[in-house]
């Protein structure tokens, strides 16, 4: 039964296996701006996901974006951007509510019991891999792209990649978050964004198979008859993945953990040495990024390694919510997705010119431990 119209931002469905369980289905429905992430998607998300969660007849849920372009191609920042336009160098309650609402969809992703499998097929990038990287069962295929460019924006990698960037084989998260170098299925699987690659056109199969299993009201078995099945349907695709673009700068991209500050760290990638062209565009994304950015990366991967989830995610609000004040933010969504011009009118020439004290403003909490909107989450981690 198929919920809702087709004009709607999110499609629900809800299969019936064999025995009588049922399978979730939440579809992504804006294939024109490839599914990015609007807010009124993740209210629809929000409440669906918990009404799921409780439901003892469901087994798992599927996550899925419409078309074959993309699972999800990053928030849908226009509305951010003329909130920030409309109310320059302040606090802006739009932005702080979009940003409130998507990091607790994105936590409960990484919390949710009941195995979550996502299609990550295409774009996944930005605000699409904030609900991407807290599912149970990943797949990438042949075509997943995978990036956190924020740094092209003024913004920075969020979505709880303070978590997750700080999971990945060393210098590789600080790698990422500071070039947004885009990544196929092979480098996904190797940093730990993606557990299976199965070819995208056996997708309908793999839902076929999924409805013949007995699920039962273990979740633990249920996760494993699931990873059983992904593992299955990979053994004939595995010759159709990608080669990675990072193992063969692994070593170089491992000493970068080990360099004593931003500026070195930048010098070592710009000086990697190779001419493949993934390599060289990663180089000029990091030319053409923030320098504000840049420190907020170097600085969160610092503060990350000793955070548990939900404290990552509180400290993201924070720095979101102070990003969309200074400014930076708003010019790099002018440059690259407004004007188109891509010449952006950073704050600062480079690393070097930013004032310690503009980076500890935009790590400064907007509000007092007792009001922050994330206060709840997470009250049940250690």
């Amino acid at each position: 039964m198929l919920e809702n119209t087709l004009n709607a931002v999110v499609l629900y469905d809800e299969l019936t296996a064999d025995n009588g369980k049922k399978i979730a289905i939440a579809t992504l429905n804006s294939e024109k701006s490839l599914n990015a992430l609007s807010l009124p998607m993740v209210e629809s998300l929000l409440p669906k996901m918990q009404q799921w969660k409780a439901d003892p007849q469901i087994a798992l849920v599927i996550l899925q974006g419409v078309g074959d372009k993309a699972f999800c191609a990053g928030g849908d920042i226009r509305d951010l951007y003329q909130a920030m336009k409309d109310q320059p160098g302040t606090y802006q309650p739009y932005v702080a509510e979009f940003f409130t609402k998507e990091y607790t969809l994105d936590y409960l992703i990484h919390t949710f019991d009941k195995p979550v499998l996502v299609w990550g097929n295409g774009i996944v990038m930005g605000g699409g891999l904030g609900l991407m990287a807290g599912a149970s069962h990943r797949v990438v295929t042949a075509t997943s792209r995978i990036a956190m460019p924020e740094m092209a924006i003024g913004l920075y990698p969020d979505v709880g990649a303070s978590w997750f960037l700080n999971r990945m084989p060393a210098g590789c998260g600080l790698f990422l978050g500071l070039t947004g170098a885009s990544i196929n299925a092979a480098d996904a699987r190797f940093i730990g964004l993606a557990d299976v690659f199965i070819c995208h056109e056996q997708k309908a199969q793999v839902i076929d198979k999924l409805l013949t299993v007995k699920w039962g009201d273990t979740v633990a078995l249920n996760h494993q008859k699931l990873s059983d099945l992904l593992r299955q349907q990979e053994q004939g695709c595995r010759t159709q993945m990608p080669l990675s673009q990072i193992r063969p700068y692994q070593e170089a991209i491992a000493s970068l953990a080990e360099l004593p500050d931003l500026r070195a760290v930048m010098q070592a990638i710009l000086d990697l040495a190779g001419e493949d062209k993934w390599l060289s565009k990663a180089k000029d994304s990091l030319r053409y990024g923030s320098p504000i950015t840049a420190h907020i990366v170097y600085r969160l991967l610092q503060l990350g390694q000793s955070k548990i989830l939900a404290d990552s995610f509180r400290l993201e609000l924070g720095l979101s919510v102070q990003c969309a004040k200074l400014g930076e933010f708003q010019e790099g969504v002018r440059a690259l997705l407004i004007d188109k011009d891509l010449q952006p009118k950073w704050q600062y020439a480079d690393v070097a010119s930013v004032p310690q004290d503009v980076i500890a403003e935009l790590f400064r909490s907007p509000w007092a431990a007792e009001a922050h909107p994330l206060r709840d989450l997470g009250k049940q981690e250690g």
